[in-house]
């Protein structure tokens, strides 16, 4: 009897030590789904990087068109127009609540 539990000994102890290692590469902290969780992170990173990015753009390509070494009318315009809530008579209006923002 104890020639067979000691017979059965290293192979539980191996099979435990190899479960053990199986269970940390699926869901261990730098396992398989911990990956996939940081592949699906690092996506909506760049996402969010690209993002930013083109408003960033947009932002300085209008804050150069109001450098007074390269005034652009237009920019001007569109400015001062939202700053005096005024419109030119060729424009169309859009009647809007006070809840609503223009920007």
């Amino acid at each position: 009897m104890a020639d067979k539990i000691k017979a059965w000994i290293a192979p539980v102890v191996f099979l435990a030590i190899t479960a053990f290692f199986g269970w940390s590469a699926a869901q261990g902290q730098h396992g398989l789904l911990a990956y996939s969780r940081r592949e699906a992170l690092l996506k909506q990173a760049l996402t969010d990087q690209a993002i930013a990015q083109t408003e960033r753009d947009d932002w300085a390509r209008r804050i150069y068109g109001l450098q007074s070494s390269h005034l652009d009318l237009d920019s001007l315009d569109e400015r001062a127009r939202a700053q005096l809530n005024l419109a030119d008579p060729s424009d169309i209006i859009v009647p809007f609540t006070g809840k609503d923002r223009l920007f």
